[in-house]
């Protein structure tokens, strides 16, 4: 009733033809901008429709599932499985809690996995830059690395309107880290590629996406070596109902290993510490075995 030039737009699926059909519907009106009512495809869609017709786009979210509601990305399923594409950030974040708390509670621990993956992120960044001199803006990482931070150690829980609004907080910085940096990766490092080559290898059986980014940042951070860091995550993603290992999203131990192994072809040119290991199919296997027994109960 606010808005009663208002044109009102359903999104299919999250596909790049749905949004890109829905910038083809909305090219016949004269719009001043593109508001994004819902989860995380219909914020993506509504974002690259907007970039397509030189528009700004808010976000008003209804759930706190990822980092998409506030970034410069468009996560799209394509004909080749799923594509980032590049787009403006949002120029307003609207997100009521009333509205949060109607949501199922699986998106807001999805959102707790993707924001505690910053940290694991920050470090691979951190990593390639003391390897190969990649450039590390400092106020991203910060950024960044503090949403993690105050995500993982609020004492509060999901159902709490603090909480909430810290993990609000740290997605919506999140995305500000990225559009200072000028791509992703702040907030991605070898803990969504792991979670990439999951959706790339088991598309039917892919859990959330935050579910899998934070098991992959607990297992990268012991890969580094960091390994009370890891166990502190782990029982920070369990205090949430998350999961810690792969065999409590429906993977046995050899699928989670063969995605290790897999995923640093979904971003060819990224520096992690999965680039920088380089590990053999069986140390993958013997480093993950370890890794379940360090975080086990």
């Amino acid at each position: 009733p606010l808005l009663p030039g208002a044109t009102w737009y359903e999104v299919g699926g999250g596909t790049l033809d749905d949004a890109i059909r829905l910038a083809d519907e909305m090219k016949s009106g004269r719009y001043d901008a593109v508001v994004g009512l819902g989860g995380g495809k219909v914020i993506d869609c509504a974002k690259y429709s907007a970039a397509r017709l030189g528009l700004p786009m808010v976000a008003v979210a209804t759930n706190l599932s990822h980092d998409g509601i506030c970034s410069p990305v468009s996560i799209l399923d394509n004909d080749a499985g799923r594509g980032s594409y590049g787009v403006p950030a949002p120029i307003a974040l609207v997100i009521d809690l009333a509205v949060i708390r109607e949501a199922p509670l699986r998106y807001v621990r999805s959102g707790v996995g993707d924001a505690l993956s910053n940290i694991s992120a920050v470090a691979d960044w951190e990593l390639s830059h003391r390897v190969n001199g990649e450039k590390v803006d400092g106020l991203a990482a910060a950024m960044a690395r503090q949403a993690g931070e105050a995500v993982l150690r609020h004492p509060g829980g999901c159902g709490d309107d603090a909480f909430l609004s810290v993990l609000a907080e740290g997605l919506m910085l999140s995305g500000i880290a990225m559009s200072i940096a000028g791509h992703t990766r702040p907030s991605s490092g070898a803990c969504h590629e792991i979670s990439h080559a999951l959706d790339l290898l088991y598309p039917t059986r892919a859990a959330s996406h935050g579910e899998q980014v934070g098991i992959g940042a607990a297992f990268a951070t012991h890969l580094r070596g960091e390994h009370d860091q890891a166990r502190l995550m782990a029982d920070g993603l369990r205090r949430h109902g998350l999961p810690v290992v792969a065999e409590e999203i429906g993977f046995s131990d050899e699928e989670f290993a063969r995605a290790v192994e897999f995923a640093p072809e979904t971003r060819p040119g990224r520096y992690t510490i999965l680039e920088h290991l380089d590990l053999s199919p069986e140390r993958v296997k013997a480093a993950y075995a370890e890794y379940v027994a360090a975080v086990a109960g």
